[in-house]
């Protein structure tokens, strides 16, 4: 490969690693056992739907104290940042999903958790992750099952 060559695919490289930081979304979950999401970046403004603890979000902007976020449908609303933090969260994107005492389907079945329900991550291995609900269940699911 000649010297130009070399350099432009650098020079690509340099780009296109720009352009992945600037398009990579903040994500936060939800600090407060339940949380307003609004329709506009004020208390005034129509609660749109509530989430509850550990519920993950996107932050597509923020303006002030308030984030404007996307949940794991699409759906996009304004949260208060107190309401949130960064403590590493999931939630069940599938109809209905196994949570297993270990990391591995040979583990005897926990309980079950319907779409929507978000988990805090406690630990992953390999595909697997531990996670605690709010009200301090806990178990293993597997990476595909969440968001």
């Amino acid at each position: 490969m000649s010297g130009m060559k070399i350099l432009r695919c650098l020079l690509l490289a340099v780009v296109m690693m720009g352009v992945g930081t600037a398009l990579a979304a903040e994500r936060v979950s939800i600090s407060a056992d339940i949380a307003n999401v609004r329709a506009q970046p004020n208390t005034q403004s129509d609660t749109l739907w509530q989430v509850e603890k550990y519920h993950p979000l996107l932050v597509i902007e923020k303006k002030g104290e308030w984030y404007h976020i996307k949940d794991f449908e699409g759906d996009t609303g304004w949260v208060y940042s107190s309401l949130v933090d960064k403590t590493p969260s999931v939630i069940v994107k599938v109809q209905r999903a196994n949570i297993r005492t270990g990391p591995g389907t040979q583990y005897d079945l926990a309980f079950e958790a319907e779409k929507g329900t978000p988990f805090k991550v406690l630990e992953t291995k390999g595909p697997w992750k531990k996670i605690r609900h709010a009200d301090g269940d806990e178990g293993w699911i597997f990476s595909s099952l969440v968001w």
